[in-house]
């Protein structure tokens, strides 16, 4: 075997990399309700973002009412979101109404950009 066939026919698998909570977490913070200038992470409607298996992704979040308009969209954004993060495996995004949203779950910066404090 030349050194031209030897080089041609070795590969070597590139290393995976494991996605992180805080790439998560950027890629949540880029979605916003677009009824508030808040992102829905300070808003506090992700009640959980998890790595799971390899590189899956599983994101619990509400809305902040059963009739917000952005029902259908919002969810379908934060799984586009998700699945654009390098690596991304299997995505599910679970809305649930339990516990029921309220603005004790905004974060301090959320609030002080809506001017509740």
């Amino acid at each position: 075997m030349t050194m031209e066939q030897n080089t041609n026919t070795t590969t070597e698998a590139q290393p995976a990399t494991m996605i992180t909570r805080e790439q998560i977490v950027d890629a949540i913070k880029t979605c916003y309700d677009p009824e508030i200038p808040v992102d829905i992470w300070e808003l506090g409607l992700i009640y959980e973002a998890t790595v799971y298996g390899f590189n899956n992704i599983y994101i619990r979040m509400t809305l902040t009412s059963p009739n917000c308009p952005a029902a259908i969209t919002l969810p379908q954004e934060v799984e586009t979101k998700m699945k654009g993060i390098a690596g991304a495996n299997e995505v599910k995004v679970e809305v649930v109404w339990d516990p029921p949203y309220d603005q004790s779950m905004m974060s301090e910066e959320a609030r002080l950009e809506l001017g509740f404090m």
